[in-house]
This record gives C-alpha cells, sequence and structure tokens, in this order.
C-alpha cells in the first residue's frame, strides 16, 4: 500500500505568545514537530508534505535534517480544509493513501496510526477517521451515526444541546484515498470563522455515496493538541509519566515520576535508582545499579554499572566507567572519561580530560586538557592551567601521584609516576618520577610579633576635608 502524510503545521499559535513558531517549542528535549514526525515516520510513507504558513522558515530549518519531507505553503490561514489544498501539488501523481495529521499533536502513538491505516485499507474506504469517546462537557466535534454508519461530524459551536451529549469524537486524523483531493473544491466557507472545515468533507462523500469510516482508537490524551503553554506542561507530563512507567516495568526504581526527566532516546538498565528531578537527556546510557541523586543533568552520556551520581552534578557527553563516583555539586564538561572506581567529588570541575582507575579529585578542584593517570590523588584547590589566553595545552599526570592541596600545574607539564608535588606549589616545568615537586616561599616565623603590634601606639591621621583646605 502506497503512502503519503500531510502534516497541518501553518497555525500562527497565537495563544502560545510566542516569537517561536508553535510546533517548535520543545517538548522533552525537540520540537513539538519532531514528536509527530516520530508517529509517523515508522509508517515508511513515501512522502511527507509539511503545510507552513508564509512565515515557516523556522520550522523548514528545524526539520532541514529529515528525509522525504516537502515543504507547501498556506498562504492565508483559512483552516484545515485549506492547509491540505496547499499540499495538493507537492502531491502531484501521487496515487494511494494519504494520512492526514495535525502537527501540534505530540502524544501521536505510531501503532495506533499503522492499525488505524490497515483499518481503512481493509475496508476500502474512501476516508475514514480515528474517533475516540470522552465524557462531556468538551469542545471536540461530534461524530454524527445513522444506524451505526458516520454521516458527518458537528462542530461543538453548531451542534444542539443532544448533540452535545455525543461521547464520539473527532481527533483530526484521517486517512483518505489520493482520488479524494478533488473534492476539497466543494468544502464551502463557514460563514462565522471565514474558514474552510476539513470535517465537512465527511458529509460530502456520504452525499456521493461513498464509503467512510470512523474507528475508534485511543483516547484524548493521544489527539490533545498544543494551544497554550498549559497544554505543553500537560503533554510534557503525560510524556514523561509514560517513560517513567516503562522504565519502572523493565527494572528502574523512580522515586519520582512527574519530576523524572527521561529522554525517550535514553536508555537505562535494571535496578538503577532515580531520585527526584533528576534530568537525563539526548542519548544518555545508564548502566545496571547506579544510583543518581536529586537534581542532577546527565547529557549524552555513557555512564557504567554501579555508578553513583550525587547531588546536584551536572554532566555532558562524557563517559563515567563502572563504580565512579561524581558529584555532589560536580560539573563533568563535554569530551571527559571518568575511570573504574575514580572519585570526583565537591565542586569538582572536569573539563576534556581522562581520570584513571581509582583516582581522586575529592573537593575544589579544576581539571581541563589533562591526562590523569591511575591511583593519582589530587588535593583539595588543585588547577590545570591549560589555558594562556590564547591557546589550550595539555596537563599530564601519571600512574600513582600525589598533588597537594592548593597547587597550580601551568600547562604544557608532566608529573610523573609516583611523585609528589607539594601543597600551594605552582608547577610550571616537568616533575621527573618519584621526585618531590616544590615551588614556594621559605616559612619564616617572627617570634613575639603579636606582643609588640598590641604595644605599638596608633597612628594619628589627618581626616579628609579637614581645616587646612587641601
Amino acid at each position: 500500500m502506497k503512502l503519503a502524510v500531510v502534516i497541518l503545521a501553518a497555525g500562527l499559535g497565537t495563544r502560545m505568545k510566542s516569537a517561536l513558531p508553535k510546533v517548535l517549542h520543545p517538548l522533552l528535549g525537540k520540537p513539538i514537530i519532531s514528536h509527530v514526525l516520530d508517529a509517523v515516520t515508522p509508517l515508511r510513507p513515501e512522502k511527507t508534505v509539511v503545510v507552513v504558513n508564509p512565515h515557516g522558515a523556522p520550522v523548514r530549518d528545524a526539520l532541514s535534517g529529515r528525509e522525504n519531507i516537502v515543504f507547501a505553503v498556506q498562504k492565508e490561514m483559512k483552516g484545515t480544509g485549506d492547509a491540505v489544498k496547499a499540499a495538493v501539488r507537492s502531491l502531484a501523481g501521487f496515487q494511494g493513501t494519504l494520512l492526514i495529521v495535525n502537527g501540534d499533536t505530540p502524544l501521536l502513538n505510531a501503532d495506533a496510526l499503522k492499525r488505524f491505516v490497515r483499518l481503512h485499507a481493509a475496508r476500502k474506504e474512501a476516508i475514514s477517521l480515528i474517533s475516540f469517546l470522552v465524557d462531556p462537557p468538551h469542545e471536540y466535534g461530534r461524530i454524527l451515526r445513522e444506524h451505526g454508519k458516520m454521516v458527518g461530524i458537528i462542530e461543538h459551536r453548531n451542534a444542539t444541546d443532544e448533540q452535545k451529549e455525543i461521547r464520539e469524537v473527532n481527533s483530526g486524523v484521517y486517512a483518505m484515498q489520493s482520488s479524494m483531493l478533488g473534492m476539497l473544491k466543494n468544502i464551502k466557507i463557514n460563514p462565522e470563522k471565514g474558514e474552510y472545515y476539513l470535517t465537512d468533507i465527511i458529509g460530502i462523500a456520504v452525499r456521493k455515496g461513498l464509503r467512510v469510516g470512523g474507528h475508534i482508537l485511543g483516547g484524548p490524551d493521544e489527539y490533545s493538541g498544543i494551544n497554550s503553554r498549559e497544554d505543553l506542561h500537560e503533554a510534557g507530563l503525560i510524556l514523561r509519566r509514560a517513560i517513567a512507567h516503562r522504565w519502572m516495568h523493565n527494572g528502574i526504581t523512580i522515586l519520582d515520576c512527574d519530576s523524572a526527566f527521561i529522554d525517550p532516546a535514553a536508555s537505562l538498565k535494571a535496578d538503577t535508582v532515580l531520585y527526584p528531578n533528576v534530568h537525563i537527556e539526548g542519548t544518555t546510557s545508564i548502566g545496571a545499579h547506579c544510583t543518581i541523586y536529586p537534581n542532577s543533568r546527565i547529557i549524552n552520556c555513557t555512564i557504567g554499572d554501579n555508578v553513583t551520581i550525587k547531588d546536584s552534578s551536572v554532566l555532558e557527553d562524557s563517559v563515567v566507567r563502572e563504580h565512579a563516583s561524581v558529584g555532589p555539586f560536580a560539573h563533568i564538561r563535554p569530551g571527559s572519561t571518568i575511570g573504574p572506581n575514580a572519585k570526583i567529588g565537591n565542586f569538582v570541575e572536569i573539563k576534556k580530560s581522562s581520570i584513571g582507575s581509582g583516582t581522586k579529585a575529592s573537593h575544589l578542584s579544576y581539571i581541563g586538557d589533562a591526562e590523569v593517570g591511575a591511583g593519582v590523588n589530587i588535593g583539595a584547590g588543585t588547577i590545570t592551567c591549560n589555558y594562556d589566553g590564547v591557546s589550550k595545552f595539555k596537563t599530564t599526570i601519571e600512574d600513582g601521584v600525589f598533588i597537594g592541596s592548593d597547587s597550580q600545574l601551568v600547562a604544557p607539564v608532566t608529573v610523573g609516576k609516583d611523585a609528589y608535588v607539594g601543597a600551594g606549589s605552582t608547577i610550571t616545568k616537568n616533575v621527573p618520577p618519584h621526585a618531590l615537586g616544590l615551588s614556594r616561599a621559605r616559612q619564616v616565623n617572627l617570634e613575639g610579633w603579636v606582643e609588640r603590634k598590641k604595644r605599638r601606639p596608633a597612628k594619628e591621621t589627618t581626616p579628609k576635608g579637614d581645616s587646612h583646605g587641601r
């Protein structure tokens, strides 16, 4: 069966009160319309037509990496019927089934869409739609049936009191044969709204004796459109809960589903525990038996088994090996690798560096553009001075090194195996293996200095603006 998809994405989204097009507002790390495309792509359409308004360049740019997408422009905002008309030229020569969805419905389910298209084809329907059941009051268009057969759709504003009690409503998802496109010209403009409603094509098809279908699939959450920031928030909650429940079913402990942000592209292994307000973004992979404590954010990282990420830590585009510990309040910047059993502690920042097995940087240090070996101890306040204002340079710390607190390693520099660096040193030259590197002034103790200071008379000073007129 040949299939093409039309995504209606020309709406201005005025209720969002934003300069950003409605369909580009982010939801779980990607634009609303990307969620829609993710739902229709598994159907393998030959072509996907995205209908945008004349100012749709940002939408084009956001989808530039997607394959088999063409864009059509709806020149004036004259309703859904007019939007589908705008796509007709892009569908020239196509013969098959056309699936029409809205670009602001990010909760669409790919499996439900597949089932719908199969039902449409199996029953040889000229046009069909997905419907669902909802209890009034609501503002969805009601499905009108006679003797069980769908004969039309009545919009909420035009419905009688009796019709408003109808529970079956329109989802806005349609399937039609390409031969039906010619009937779009029969849709009359709605005098109240000045728009062409795609819903009217159902009645037109019925009057022409064509086979029309309405298939109840799913519920209101799947077909909810985003029209406001409140809608966006609710959609986020629904998606996050669904993702969280799926991972809990697969052996993950999540202490608060509503505050867990898990990207759809992320993966986790069994017996990992997520505390409240954890953000797992992008293609992050988290191993088994890990514990992620509150307020941590992990972006595009690979986390090994039995890793502990303590409170309020940020990790970006990095690798953390098994049994390592990071945080609290640590920042692992892109391009870093934290080795097995390593400890990166309080207020430690790692940037584009490799940290060896069992190495410890327990607090208040910056390690940038460095290669740190195994079994190294990095004292509090240590800094690798990797930038001279123009270029970046590398620091190498070999296995077994002890770096005393408050040391500065001015790159490029190497500290050899099993060497020591004395606390408070500024190291500008290589330290050989097994040596002690030391760079600080000799301590001088002035005996009795405090008592002499107390006996010293206070100096007389002339206040500013005195009578001398200076």
